[in-house]
């Protein structure tokens, strides 16, 4: 069993999901969905121990050896991203049971789950594969499965916006096909790891340079990074609160992870950073992320699309640190990764719970509400801290590395960057604590009460995560700098 894992992984969403639609009642629906997840969170971290103590594990689909068949190979930065999928998955479930059934028909509740489960399989898929064309069909299952979960919002913008994002993505993933192709016409294999030996011979062709550039701009665009970014604001606003919480903190790091994947593995850190100026490239667009989307977020009136347009920002703080082209870099960058999947987690689901006691996310509805809902705008508060990189949480350990790594190159005034574009995210999580703690309650308010525990104790779990990884940087940094290590090492 413990050799199988790899595959157990992604199988056992895969296989759950079609059991769901066959399940008519929600509760049994949500009890399979549930236990599933938490397996998987399971045998991520049965992975992770192994990873971490034998060093990078493969496991060859149906005994079929690379670069023949399909190989799942997971070393420390698939693990990394392993343990977030999975963990933001599970700890979700718990969250939508009451929340799907506030937002969703009753009889399509079941289907919600089919599509969750498939999200996820698709997601872990394109973690731990080996192989870029399975790559693409994992995350094609995503996809698809993404825009039928955005689509189910009551609002009925929802449908719009998955719709759009159905265009933007797909467009995006023709991207990526294409750049497949043109590396698989250059080598003829599609192991990555087989991939890399091969294009040392022809990376000075035409072909790999624009398989290069292909795989680039269609990763960029799933991962939202500007300004790609258009179909992500409105996806996050409308879709189920559960929803947006699930893919705000995993679908654009696993993007990342692929963007990363490419870059280092594949073409490698001398291609990617040293034939071309790449590196300049991507700091001028994180940094153009960081800034224009964190000055959009503070005028905004509704919180959910204010926290969509700081997610914009804050994968620009990603991206800022692969742009380093260095160990340090690349750390600061991943542990980001780890850390902003906790603090947006549990700043959407915050919101969801206000939204499921309010029926509403506008700013101006929030006044006084402090006071009435202390559980959950005290995470909204410290998930807010932790979005701004104040101590003792996450996120400040994110801005130290990256500032750390700024000051290590001499770029004294990326260094400088990082800080202001901190002190905007204080300005629009400023907005939130006025208006929920020094604004008048409006007349009748005083029937709002707490969100139910249901709610808050999933909400407050990302909460004590965000502290944990604040003051415990083993496994986030740890992870992040094993991975960056072996990335530039050639290794992994």
């Amino acid at each position: 069993m413990i050799a199988h894992l790899p595959i157990l992984q992604v199988v056992a969403p895969l296989i759950a999901a079609p059991a769901c639609m066959l399940l008519r009642w929600a509760r049994l629906a949500w009890l399979l969905a549930t236990g599933v997840t938490w397996a998987s969170l399971g045998i991520a971290a049965l992975l992770a121990r192994r990873v971490m103590s034998e060093g990078p594990v493969s496991y060859a689909i149906g005994g079929w050896l690379a670069p023949w068949g399909i190989e799942y190979r997971i070393d420390a930065l698939n693990v990394l991203v392993l343990l977030i999928v999975t963990g933001i998955g599970a700890v979700v479930m718990p969250f939508a049971r009451a929340s799907v059934e506030r937002e969703i028909p009753r009889d399509r509740i079941p289907l919600f789950y089919v599509a969750y489960l498939l999200c996820l399989a698709g997601l872990l898929g394109i973690t731990v594969t080996g192989d870029a064309f399975n790559l693409f069909v994992f995350l094609e299952i995503s996809s698809l499965s993404s825009y039928i979960l955005i689509a189910q919002g009551s609002d009925r913008r929802a449908l719009t916006a998955a719709y759009r994002y159905l265009i933007m993505g797909t467009i995006g993933a023709t991207f990526i096909l294409i750049g497949v192709g043109f590396l698989y016409m250059m080598t003829g294999t599609l192991n990555m790891q087989d991939l890399a030996a091969r294009l040392q011979a022809v990376e000075d062709t035409r072909t790999v340079r624009a398989g290069f550039a292909f795989l680039t701009v269609g990763i960029s665009l799933k991962l939202a990074l500007f300004p790609l970014h258009l179909w992500l604001p409105n996806a996050y606003t409308y879709a189920p609160s559960a929803v947006s919480a699930f893919l705000a903190a995993t679908a654009t790091k696993v993007a990342v992870y692929m963007f990363v994947r490419f870059l280092f593995t594949v073409f490698g850190v001398d291609f990617a950073f040293g034939d071309l100026p790449l590196e300049w490239v991507l700091m001028g667009l994180a940094l153009a992320a960081i800034f224009s989307a964190s000055a959009v977020a503070i005028f905004q009136e509704d919180v959910r699309r204010m926290l969509a347009y700081s997610s914009v920002a804050q994968i620009g703080y990603m991206i800022l640190g692969v742009s380093f082209a260095t160990v340090a870099g690349l750390t600061a960058g991943m542990t980001h990764l780890f850390n902003h999947a906790l603090m947006k987690g549990a700043l959407f689901l915050a919101v969801g719970a206000v939204a499921y006691r309010l029926g509403s996310t506008r700013i101006d509805d929030l006044a006084g509400l402090g006071r009435r809902m202390p559980w959950t705008f005290g995470a909204l508060v410290i998930g807010g801290i932790s979005l701004i990189g104040l101590p003792p949480t996450a996120g400040f350990i994110s801005k130290w590395y990256l500032v750390a790594a700024a000051l290590e190159l001499g770029w004294w005034p990326v260094a400088v960057l990082i800080l202001l574009g901190s002190l905007l995210a204080l300005v629009y999580m400023g907005r939130i604590v006025e208006a929920a703690y020094f604004r008048e309650p409006p007349a009748g308010s005083d029937q709002r009460h707490e969100a139910p525990p249901g709610l808050l104790v999933p909400t407050w779990t990302l909460v004590a995560a965000n502290l944990y990884f604040g003051l415990d940087t083993r496994l986030n940094v740890g992870l992040s700098r094993e991975a960056a290590l072996a990335l530039f090492g050639g290794a992994g």
